[in-house]
């Protein structure tokens, strides 16, 4: 006979017209779990990979010019879709979608690793991303197939592990896979992991059964799409490639405004939207999204950033960069499945959201306390404290949120967190880049002596606005056109101003780099304050729909 848990996992609802039978029940649901984790790692650890590899790669097809253009084709392609995979999966299933997002990312990996040139390499990313929207919209609604609001805590902690986990492997795996096998093999790894996967989700997954004809909102999937990719390029792009203040980038930012207001008069009038409006009337829908905002804007700029302090402020090695940085992500994987375990056992997740936007504020604030002469022991101590606080909130975000929506709504509430952490991120990085950039020059002139000055002035335009990009001084090869260019100047003390530019670039980065974790401590700050306005809901130890009949799972 089967347990009453069972019983209450094989219940559905029906809706609309509708027959759904998402959840999963009996030895299936180890397999499901299994499926989630493994294309979860993957999507996370693949972007540490090609990082690593990028410099080879650039060597092998030439095209330095579209570097960024590698990751920017991958992250936007995977940011737009993860909404529409979301509401398309409560209409038809996780299944349908987790097979097209891992048939994608198969396609993508293998195109990957055939390319001959820099613009096909594009392409080939672009495809991976489409099929890692799906992987990283999917996972925490599979979660919520599998378990029960109260039992979601713990598992949401160990899915949150997972990318702590595949930045701490991505990059050494990266350099051995790079060095052992050649770069095209960073793509072909992926091929027989995705293809195991694909075989679990489809024989775990249920197949969701329509009896009538439902309503996709193709209208607003295409605007959505049309409004989110100029406001990615934006944000790509400012700082760097253009000014803030450029036509460029204010065009790109006025046509997005105007295409998202058109997808917002959409969706209000939208039969089944794409983006339910009434979400955001919900104060733990909006508190979350909110706090994930903050919390991944303050997480993802210490990631991008805190390897250049290491290696340009503090003179150490990529090694041992990475070396100082794995204790973070090793803290934010224990304050996952602590936070999510204590999540499952209390029943509670207000106070440890405010403990741990509480942690990750003394985290950012021992952050800017570091300079030039800052111990490694010190910058482990303060990334410790951070990665135990936004490890132990992530996981509880999603479970507070899926526990007020009902389960037909699940895939849409958890794409929207994602696409709002994504965004995070995205928005956070050249505005910290920027703020890097103006800081470094400043302070970095500021000290600089004047026999160095009268120096650096002798050398061509050129070589000497190299000399103050502070990103292309912390490799070999900055380091060596950095010496080239000082035995150009030549005399005696050509080694001496060599020692004294590189001690006054170590100082000025320390002191930029004290700026950009200072918006770090805004971000983290913010995120704390909104922490006291989230609601605090029972978690339900039954599944929304229960009591309800329909039939058995296919």
């Amino acid at each position: 006979m089967a347990s009453s848990d069972q019983v209450r996992r094989s219940l559905a609802f029906k809706s609309e017209g509708v027959q759904k039978t998402n959840q999963i029940v009996g030895s299936r649901r180890w397999w499901a779990l299994g499926a989630v984790l493994i294309t979860m790692f993957f999507s996370s650890l693949d972007q540490t990979i090609v990082a690593t590899a990028m410099p080879v790669i650039i060597g092998d097809l030439q095209g330095f010019n579209l570097y960024a253009w590698v990751f920017t084709a991958y992250m936007m392609a995977s940011a737009v879709t993860v909404p529409i995979y979301g509401k398309l999966s409560d209409i038809y299933g996780r299944k349908p979608f987790y097979a097209l997002g891992l048939g994608l990312f198969i396609l993508g990996s293998m195109g990957s690793g055939l390319v001959q040139t820099m613009p096909q390499l594009i392409i080939a990313r672009a495809f991976q991303g489409l099929g890692a929207g799906a992987m990283l919209s999917m996972p925490r609604a599979t979660i919520g197939d599998i378990f029960n609001p109260r039992e979601r805590g713990r598992w949401m902690g160990v899915i949150s592990s997972v990318f702590g986990l595949a930045s701490i492997v991505g990059p050494t795996m990266g350099g051995w896979i790079t060095d052992t096998w050649g770069w095209r093999w960073i793509f072909y790894i992926n091929l027989p992991v995705a293809l195991a996967a694909l075989a679990a989700v489809l024989y775990a997954l249920p197949s969701v059964r329509t009896e009538e004809s439902r309503h996709v909102d193709w209208l607003g999937s295409t605007v959505l799409a049309a409004g989110l990719i100029p406001l990615l390029l934006a944000f790509t792009w400012a700082g760097s490639t253009y000014p803030w203040a450029s036509p460029q980038i204010v065009g790109l930012l006025i046509l997005s405004a105007i295409l998202l207001t058109g997808f917002v008069w959409v969706e209000r009038r939208a039969l089944a939207p794409i983006i339910p409006p009434e979400l955001f009337r919900n104060r733990v829908f909006t508190t979350t999204n909110a706090v994930g905002f903050f919390i991944s804007m303050g997480m993802f700029g210490s990631i991008a950033f805190l390897p250049l302090y290491v290696q340009g402020a503090m003179g150490e090695s990529a090694q041992a960069s990475g070396q100082i940085l794995t204790p973070m992500m090793l803290s934010f994987i224990t304050g996952s499945v602590v936070g999510g375990y204590l999540i499952s056992r209390t029943g509670k997740y207000k106070l440890q959201a405010i403990i741990g936007s509480l942690l990750a504020l003394i985290g950012m604030v021992l952050l800017t306390q570091m300079d030039a002469s800052t111990q490694p022991w010190t910058v482990v101590r303060n990334m410790l404290v951070m990665g135990l606080g936004i490890g132990s909130i992530l996981p509880l975000l999603n479970v507070a949120v899926q526990n007020v929506f009902p389960y037909r709504m699940m895939g849409v509430v958890n794409s929207a967190q994602q696409f709002v952490r994504s965004l995070g991120g995205i928005i956070a990085t050249p505005i910290m880049g920027t703020v890097l950039v103006s800081a470094f020059s400043d302070k970095f002139r500021a000290q600089m002596s004047a026999p160095l000055a009268q120096a650096l002035q002798s050398l061509p335009p050129d070589q000497r606005q190299a000399l103050l990009d502070p990103q292309g001084l912390i490799n070999a090869n900055g380091q060596a056109a950095v010496q080239s260019a000082f035995a150009t100047i030549g005399g005696d003390q050509a080694v001496q101003m060599y020692q004294a530019f590189i001690h006054d670039v170590q100082n000025a980065l320390a002191g930029a780099m004290q700026q950009i974790f200072f918006l770090g401590v805004i971000f983290a700050g913010l995120a704390l304050l909104l922490t006291f306005f989230l609601p605090e809901e029972e978690l339900k130890q039954d599944e929304f729909f229960a009591g309800e009949s329909a039939p058995p799972a296919t």
